[in-house]
């Protein structure tokens, strides 16, 4: 832009009343201004009518995000948000507060619907999926009360090292007395009450299955460590500012965490499932839609620290063959570790795309994939689809990701068979997916 050139009139803080339209994928719904502009509001729900001031955009802008900060005809699913944080401008952590639970569920149900529709060209009926979203055992609760799942908590300190939560789309910290939201585990620490001189964030995790306790400590430049002491025994690492990696100052440098009957190293504050219910339930409907059998030979790529590399070995047995591959360093050593009990599974490091090309295997019975939010891709999708499995079991934290893969396995002659939704972070718009594919069958 030319130096002199005048500047696009913001539009930030003008405010719309407006009728509020569908939900949309990402936390907000869809709205239009009488001149026909397009609002992604948060805080509304579908069907009312609120007053929504614009947070990002100009006159140039395709759409206006927008906080809906008057509500003048609320929908039948609104409640009073139970968390003291959520709302316009404040805490960005959930962003269903003010549903009821039943609705949120509803509401994610309509995202995953209109994903599989506008990306892979699906019905809920073609998708197998009977378009409702199942919650965690124990978290069908009343109105106006929050489950506390949150078992990985990464506050952020402000300025004055008072820990806090990113505000929506933000790098400004709200600070905070207590997470509704968090695990007891991560509550009974007591992160929020003292201070993190030097410190950009905490991450706090209490593992499923096991008293472990841990935080993962991030300082500014330059910045020394602060002594921790908490409300309970905690372990400590810290992340170092030269190359991002983690190492330990005290204590473990691993949780241990528990599913399907087993004990799972996690390392260095690597990935594990959030909700203390997410990797059994995952776990169960992979298994119950994959029906392993015993001397099967399986894939599971993208496979953390081997929770389904682990689950499928115990099902195909000592003539089966599993092959974990994993990107993180630190995260196969964990998936070695935690499956040194199975002869008959290997687990390599690598990106999937780079690795799965050099092992030569040309088929195999079944496939596991738990990509990140990014999805698969088409290059990785062709490839399995190359591999004539008799079932892939794809696991899928992000619906248009999900919706775009399995439009390239529909390319590549793989159907959903059924489909199954698992509201695993309620008060947010996040949910997961196990997509249970099979080969189309082709004409005689």
């Amino acid at each position: 832009m030319p130096k002199n050139a005048p500047e696009t009139p913001s539009l930030i803080g003008a405010e719309y009343e407006v009728e509020v339209g569908p939900v949309a994928h990402g936390g907000h719904c869809i709205a239009r201004t009488e001149e026909g502009r397009v609002l992604f509001v948060r805080h509304a729900l579908p069907g009312e009518r609120v007053v929504a001031r614009v947070t990002e955009g100009d006159e140039t802008s395709r759409f206006l995000r927008a906080d809906a900060v008057a509500v003048l005809d609320a929908s039948k699913d609104r409640i009073p948000a139970p968390c003291p944080y959520a709302g316009p401008g404040r805490c960005g952590g959930c962003d269903w507060q003010h549903a009821k639970p039943g609705a949120q569920r509803r509401l994610k149900g309509e995202v995953i619907a209109e994903q599989l529709r506008r990306l892979a060209g699906l019905t809920p009926e073609e998708a197998g999926w009977d378009g409702t979203v199942v919650p965690a055992e124990g978290d069908k609760l009343p109105a106006g009360e929050v489950p506390q799942w949150r078992t990985r908590v990464q506050y952020a300190v402000d300025a004055s090292g008072r820990a806090g939560l990113r505000r929506h789309r933000s790098h400004e910290v709200e600070p905070i007395d207590h997470c509704m939201i968090a695990a007891e585990g991560v509550s009974e620490l007591g992160v929020e009450k003292r201070e993190w001189p030097g410190m950009a964030s905490v991450e706090a995790i209490a593992a499923t299955g096991s008293q472990d306790r841990q935080v993962v400590l991030t300082p500014r430049p330059g910045a020394r460590l602060p002594l921790v002491e908490l409300d309970k025994p905690v372990s400590v690492l810290r992340v170092e500012e030269k190359d991002g990696g983690v190492h330990r100052v005290h204590g473990r440098p691993f949780v241990r965490e528990r599913a399907d009957d087993r004990t799972y190293r996690v390392g260095n504050g690597g990935f594990w499932q959030v909700h203390p219910k997410a990797a059994d339930t995952l776990v169960r409907a992979v298994m119950q839609g994959l029906l392993p059998r015993k001397g099967d030979t399986a894939l599971d790529l993208y496979c953390g620290v081997g929770l389904f590399a682990g689950a499928l070995a115990d099902r195909v047995g000592d003539k089966g063959a599993v092959l974990g591959i994993e990107s993180g360093k630190r995260a196969v050593e964990d998936a070695r570790h935690n499956l040194q009990g199975f002869d008959r599974v290997r687990i390599e490091q690598g990106k999937v795309d780079q690795v799965l090309p050099r092992t030569g295997i040309t088929d195999v019975d079944l496939i596991v994939l738990d990509p990140p939010r990014a999805g698969a891709g088409k290059q990785v999708v062709r490839h399995l689809a190359a591999l004539g499995a008799r079932r892939i079991a794809y696991v899928a934290c992000d619906p248009a990701a999900l919706a775009r893969d399995l439009a390239y396995f529909h390319e590549a002659g793989y159907k959903p068979r059924t489909l199954r939704a698992f509201d695993l972070f309620p008060m947010t718009h996040h949910v997961e997916c196990v997509a249970i594919l099979e080969p189309v069958k082709k004409d005689a």
